[in-house]
């Protein structure tokens, strides 16, 4: 991943596909492989509060409570990101973060050092699939490196939630 890599992975949701989220190239490749349109978001996975203060300009202290409280993941759009890709930071300026509970993703960006992209692993307009062996064989040739870990598992896992987070507070629900 710190040379561009791509990856297929578990995360807190579905099957991810990830890369380093600082790399426009690498970032690239995951809209090419999805075929998903490059003004489509994707959100980013981080492994702790401490690694949002240094993308965004600005967290809102509403934010660190949220993520304590939350009993399912929850995806916070924040805005005026900073120090990722361009072409992963939305038109306004904002990007969508999730402090990832789940052991190999957070510890994934633990030692990159850095937020890592996450996408559910499919065609973009087709659905996710909810278990590894439900992938596309095109996004598992497309990525250069597929993770070992919880292949087998087929515990049903939830989407997140996602809210948008205004810098005065103001909380908006995306997805409950």
């Amino acid at each position: 991943m710190k040379r561009g890599g791509i990856i297929l992975y578990p995360t807190d949701t579905v099957w991810g596909i990830g890369c380093d989220a600082t790399n426009a190239d690498a970032v690239k490749r995951i809209y090419q492989l999805k075929q998903r349109a490059d003004n489509k978001a994707m959100l980013v996975l981080v492994d702790d509060m401490a690694r949002i203060e240094r993308i965004v300009d600005e967290v809102p202290e509403i934010a660190y409570q949220l993520v304590e409280v939350a009993d399912k993941p929850l995806t916070i759009i924040y805005d005026n990101a900073r120090n990722l890709a361009a072409n992963l930071i939305g038109a306004d300026g904002s990007i969508g973060i999730r402090v990832s509970n789940e052991p190999f993703s957070r510890e994934l960006c633990r030692r990159l050092n850095r937020p890592v992209v996450s996408t559910s692993a499919n065609i973009s307009g087709k659905k996710p699939a909810p278990f590894f062996d439900e992938i596309d064989d095109a996004i598992k040739q497309g990525v250069d490196y597929i993770a070992q870990y919880r292949q087998d598992d087929k515990t049903p896992h939830r989407p997140s939630s996602i809210i948008k987070l205004k810098t005065d507070g103001t909380i908006s629900i995306i997805r409950e």
